[in-house]
């Protein structure tokens, strides 16, 4: 008896690890996906950066625009200042000349102020470009390490199915399929050791008799707690 429990000790390893290996292949999309939203958030905080770079400029240059046409129309009531004989059409040009005087050094103050917020806005995007690019290349990187590693895992799970498949063959039918069912029931193993008259799967205590039985060998005995193969620690 106590070679069917080695051999079902062997089993229960190949599928432990072909369990564990089949996690991790399931684990794979989520990592790459994980991968992409971090790639596209990279993209996006650098397209927003851009995108408030271009309506700076936008901004400077209706500011600019505006200016030039306020000076176009001092140039124009200058030259009808030039033309006028009459002193209260003189003075009220003369009002509307300052007044838009006034309104391009405030126009100027305004540009002033957006292209300093440009120029710092130019070292935040070419700080982020540096950075994207350099995400860029982890990223791909750790793609290609996820590719390979799929590639690795599968390769491991074909040879440990093909194993796990051999072993069983050699085992009784019977014990097999409860082995098999306790597996699948107990998620993570079907035998354990009993340590101190204790099951090491549910951590209970057996009755004197379970232990006895078990240090025997003689026989497949379960945990009457939780059912679980016991062998001697």
């Amino acid at each position: 008896m106590q070679a069917e429990l080695e051999q079902l000790l062997v089993l229960q390893d190949r599928q432990q690890k072909i369990k564990q290996i089949q996690t991790e292949i399931k684990n794979l999309p989520l990592q790459r996906q994980n991968l992409e939203v971090q790639l596209a958030g990279n993209v996006a905080a650098l397209a927003a950066l851009k995108h408030k770079a271009q309506h700076l400029e936008m901004d400077r240059k209706r500011l600019e625009l505006d200016a030039g046409t306020r000076q176009e129309s001092i140039s124009r009531l200058k030259t009808q200042q030039y033309e006028t004989r009459k002193n209260d059409e003189f003075r009220a040009m003369g009002n509307e000349i300052e007044r838009y005087e006034k309104e391009i050094r405030l126009i100027e103050d305004q540009e002033l102020e957006l292209m300093d917020q440009a120029e710092k806005l130019k070292v935040e995007v070419s700080a982020e470009e540096k950075k994207a690019s350099g995400s860029r290349e982890s990223i791909a990187r750790q793609m290609a390490d996820l590719e390979e590693k799929g590639k690795t895992l599968d390769a491991r799970l074909t040879e440990l199915t093909v194993e796990r498949t051999e072993l069983a063959g050699k085992i009784d039918e019977d014990l097999l399929g409860r082995f098999e069912r306790l597996f699948g029931s107990k998620g993570d193993a079907a035998i354990v050791a009993l340590d101190h008259e204790v099951c090491t799967g549910c951590h209970m205590k057996v009755t004197t008799q379970t232990a006895h039985r078990v240090k025997n060998g003689k026989e497949i005995v379960s945990c009457e707690q939780c059912g679980r193969i016991l062998y001697a620690a």
